[in-house]
């Protein structure tokens, strides 16, 4: 399944959080290390919930679009 996940620049690093699972992060220097840190997390989140017997939420609408300024 494909999930969204935001991924936000601070001063020094990037940091991302998945909507769908509350509590999972990840942060690193560079958006790319933290786009590869969060599937890892999201990895093992799922796989932790499904060893708990605990139901995977399906992915949530989402949708991108552009603004010009």
């Amino acid at each position: 399944m494909r999930y969204t996940i935001i991924i936000e620049r601070g001063p020094n690093n990037f940091s991302a959080y998945a909507p769908d699972f509350p509590g999972c992060v990840a942060a690193a220097d560079t958006q790319e290390e933290t786009i590869r840190l969060m599937e890892e997390a999201l990895q093992m989140h799922v796989e932790d919930m499904r060893q708990r017997g605990e139901p995977i939420p399906p992915p949530s609408a989402a949708r991108e679009i552009e603004v010009t300024a």
